[in-house]
């Protein structure tokens, strides 16, 4: 057998390594320049019967559009600090009771970071605020008797023009 790396023969135990994704069967002089990936214990492992496979499950894809509520408001970083001012609390104080760090807070109070989903919730319940705006509240900017395109609108647009 060879090494798949310095294409040496391999003397004694050959290493399974991993280098960028790719897996490659090395010698040992060779092994230090990956990762060594754990290799399946030959002892003690049940082998499956043939013809007794189960069919692979697949997930259903998770569309990341279905877990968002709403757009985050554009002044979140003000709303925030505004509402903490208000119940005269520090960032430290925030930051406990919401269970973070304080560098987190100064760094969504400056508008440097929009907090996740999670972080969101907390910091509405420490507050008392929305950062939230649904798509139910706001209006159309349109206005009576004005037309407004979609995206469906430019794609049957564009298909129609071929």
């Amino acid at each position: 057998m060879q090494c798949e790396l310095c294409g040496a023969s391999i003397q004694g135990p050959s290493k399974i390594i991993q280098i960028e994704g790719a897996e490659l069967c090395v010698c040992v002089r060779c092994a230090k320049h990956g990762t060594e990936v754990q290799q399946p214990r030959r002892k003690g492992v049940q082998q499956k019967k043939p013809g007794f496979a189960a069919p692979p499950t697949r997930r259903k894809p998770r569309d990341v559009f279905d877990l968002m509520e709403g757009d985050l408001v554009d002044d979140y970083a003000d709303r925030i600090r505004v509402a903490r001012e208000e119940k005269e609390w520090s960032t430290l104080d925030l930051a406990q009771a919401i269970k973070e760090r304080e560098i987190l807070v100064k760094k969504i109070e400056k508008g440097d970071l929009i907090p996740e989903d999670d972080v969101r919730r907390k910091l509405e319940r420490a507050l008392n605020i929305r950062l939230i705006d649904s798509g139910e509240d706001s209006t159309s900017t349109g206005g009576p008797g004005r037309v407004t395109m979609t995206v469906g609108d430019v794609i049957s647009f564009k298909k129609s023009r071929k």
